[in-house]
Parts: C-alpha cells; structure tokens; sequence
C-alpha cells in the first residue's frame, strides 16, 4: 500500500513538471508510468483498493493538470510562452484616432448588417448600427464610443 501512494505522488508531481516545463514527453511518459504501477501494487492489495485509486487517480490526474494551467502564466517561463495581450484599461487597444468621432458625420461604404465600414473623418473605420441595416451610401453620426466599438446610426436626410 506503501509503494501504491508514493508512487501515485510521484506520478502527480511529474504530471505537473509535465505541464510547467517542456520536456517533450519524457516526464509525461514518467508520469503514466508511476501511476500505473500505483494501479498494479494498489490492486494487489485488493480489488477495493484498486478501485479507490483508480477514481482518485481519474479525479487528481486532471485537477493537477488544471492547476499546472492555471499556475503556469505566472512562472518565469510561462511568462516568455504566454502573450499577455493588449487591455482597454492601457489603451494599446483602442486606436487613438476614435477618440475624437463622437458626433461625426460621414458616409457608410459597406452595407451595416449591422457591422460594416464607414468613411469618418477622412478614413475607413469599422462600424455597427444599433441593430437596424443601414446600405451603402446612406449618412451616419457616430452616437457612442466604447473601447474598440464605434456605434453609428442613420442621419435623415439625403446622402
């Protein structure tokens, strides 16, 4: 019984070393086969053992796994694997240049369904409607700003 859980321990421990450095398999294979050999010792002790850590080792394989995921972009190696993307909190990704649309005019150049494209102030800009479909040519205000998304409607009126 002795050998059943220092073996299922060591094979958790080389299940996350799996997941938190690249290895190319080899703790992977290292890992499956300590936990099959703690499935051997354990099952001859008895049946009921056996099966006990064949469902403990079904339900910590995966939690191990999971939090080697959920651990692994806050290691020193993790953060050279894991791109930590742009946020709109640091503004890298909203484009500067949106700033100023609120309340400017232009013409829609691909139809909104309800997103397309617009002509604003001089450039193309992605768009969408507040739902309704508005055809190319028609005239658009922008009405709301937020993040990335620039929200347009109709202008009454001819193009």
């Amino acid at each position: 019984m002795t050998w059943a859980v220092l073996l299922l321990g060591a094979g958790l421990l080389l299940v996350l070393a799996e997941v938190l450095v690249p290895s190319m398999g080899v703790l992977g294979t290292l890992a499956a086969a300590c936990i099959v050999g703690a499935q051997v010792f354990a099952w001859r002790v008895s049946s009921e053992t056996g099966v006990t850590f064949l469902v403990v080792s079904g339900i910590l394989v995966p939690a191990v796994v999971m939090g080697g995921l959920k651990v692994l972009p806050n290691t020193p190696l993790g953060r050279h694997l894991v791109a930590q993307g742009f946020t709109f909190e640091d503004g890298r990704a909203i484009d500067a240049r949106d700033g100023g649309l609120l309340g400017v005019e232009g013409v829609v150049e691909a139809a909104l369904r309800p997103a397309g494209v617009a002509r604003l102030d001089g450039r193309r800009v992605d768009v969408v409607s507040r739902g309704e479909m508005i055809e190319s040519g028609a005239q658009v205000r922008v009405v709301e700003l937020t993040g990335n998304r620039v929200v347009v409607s109709r202008v009454d009126g001819p193009a």
